[in-house]
């Protein structure tokens, strides 16, 4: 971060040390391996119910086999993700997408190695690029799946524009305050087989290894951000 330091003083720290501190961590991650990036997603039917979202475990099942209760807004305008899906009332289906991301075990062993060895400066750069690497895969997975459904030609063409979620539909990570149970993240664990491809859920429902992330991804066009 700038901070108070003038432009000038910033753009020489951003010459002289970030990006040759960037480049030499991106160098080395990659002869190295010690990112090692994974995607596991995939579309489910689904149907709403006030506050529940109904979720088919098969597209061919007659009945939900599994469901989510989420939070509603106290405040105006009161939202909760449900709304976003057509009801079970309406007797229609719609569809969801269940996000996994990893940039794999190597990362979090490598860090706890620079801790160990009090080598705090290089532990705090690689972590920051770890997590930073995995919400990367994150945002650039949802840009896959955005792509998939056929709802990406309203995808700002600038990266600064995605950041302000200028594209349809939203990544709701869970333990965040539109689905703050980090508990429900069994369900997408179970749905997408995660344990086989080396990811693990703590007692806590920390996602392992640490550099992961869950999402549901909803594809509704006034789906934004808010709190509870």
């Amino acid at each position: 971060k700038r901070g108070k330091i003038s432009p000038e003083k910033y753009a020489q720290v951003e010459l002289e040390t970030i990006h040759p501190t960037f480049d030499r961590l991106k160098t080395q991650a990659i002869s190295e391996g010690l990112l090692q990036p994974k995607v596991n997603y995939g579309y489910y039917a689904c149907q709403s119910e006030v506050d529940r979202l109904w979720i088919y475990e098969q597209p061919t099942d007659p009945e939900p086999k599994h469901f989510i209760d989420f939070p509603r807004q106290g405040e105006e305008p009161g939202r909760s993700i449900p709304d976003y899906f057509r009801s079970r009332d309406s007797g229609e289906r719609d569809v969801l997408a269940f996000q996994l991301v990893t940039v794999g075990a190597r990362a979090t062993e490598y860090a706890q190695e620079l801790f160990d060895k009090n080598i705090y400066t290089e532990y705090l750069y690689f972590h920051g690029l770890a997590v930073e690497t995995a919400e990367a895969l994150a945002e650039y997975w949802h840009k896959k799946i955005r792509e998939e459904l056929n709802i990406h030609q309203q995808d700002g063409q600038q990266t600064k524009e995605l950041f302000r979620q200028k594209y349809q539909g939203s990544r709701y990570s869970f333990g965040y305050p539109a689905c703050p149970e980090l508990k429900d993240q069994e369900l997408i664990f179970k749905l997408l087989e995660a344990t086989s491809e080396g990811l693990e859920l703590t007692e806590e429902y920390q996602i392992v290894p640490e550099q992961s992330t869950s999402a549901i991804i909803v594809h509704h066009p006034q789906a934004k951000y808010f709190s509870t």
